[in-house]
């Protein structure tokens, strides 16, 4: 998607973009000082690194897996990127682009979760961290942004992202949950956002397109949606 283009847009309001990519292959080595200023600012707000799942082959931008284990009331396993937020996303000139160009993401994983690279072999287990890593080049090979309230299927139509899981779209939402403090960083004279993945339903994300973002957050709040993954919840339309 490119700024010129109109896409479609839905009964509630939201625009739907069909992605082609525009940006070609580009390898890149990543921005240490990046990947250090964000480390740092987990540990800062958050809780200590307890490992990093550095990026081997990158392109576009360099995104590294920051992985913070469960602590004193966060009973998750946090994960972080870095990277996506070496070069400015293309926010259109008619949303207000202030804080919005550079952002980062976060997922909420239960205490359990498989976290060895032998266990990812396992699809059921590695789609999370897939989609960190997705989601933060799309921005970038689609020459695009994301920012709260946008929502990505798995496909089109949508499918699920493991055996085991109904669950095959995501939204994204502000990362308070996590900490006030957590949500944004300022360096080098810019102002990173950190956006939390939270996986959907196709039901949600057709209710999302149909009433808007907000009224989808509403139900979240009804339902008392724990952000934390679970690839086996119910829709918080069902009843």
């Amino acid at each position: 998607m490119t700024a010129e283009d109109e896409g479609e847009v839905s009964a509630g309001g939201s625009r739907i973009y069909r992605h082609q990519r525009r940006v070609p292959y580009s390898p890149t080595a990543g921005d240490t000082d990046v990947v250090e200023a964000i480390s740092a600012h987990i540990e800062a707000t958050v809780g200590p690194v307890g490992h990093v799942l550095h990026e081997v082959v990158s392109d576009l931008v360099h995104v590294d897996l920051h992985v913070v284990a469960p602590g004193e009331g966060r009973p998750y396993v946090l994960v972080v990127t870095s990277g996506m937020s070496e070069v400015p996303m293309r926010v259109p000139p008619e949303v207000d682009a202030s804080g919005l160009g550079y952002a980062e993401l976060a997922v909420q994983l239960p205490p359990d979760w498989p976290m060895d690279q032998a266990s990812w072999s396992d699809e059921a287990n590695f789609w999370p961290l897939r989609w960190l890593k997705i989601l933060a080049r799309l921005p970038h090979a689609y020459d695009t942004w994301l920012g709260v309230g946008h929502s990505v299927p798995n496909g089109d139509p949508p499918q699920p992202f493991a055996e085991g899981t109904a669950l095959c779209g995501v939204i994204l939402v502000q990362a308070g949950l996590i900490g006030d403090a957590f949500c944004e960083l300022e360096l080098g004279g810019k102002t990173i956002q950190f956006l939390q993945l939270v996986p959907l339903h196709a039901d949600e994300m057709d209710y999302k397109l149909e009433h808007g973002a907000d009224a989808l957050f509403a139900r979240f709040a009804e339902r008392e949606l724990s952000l934390v993954v679970d690839p086996s919840r119910a829709s918080v339309l069902a009843d």
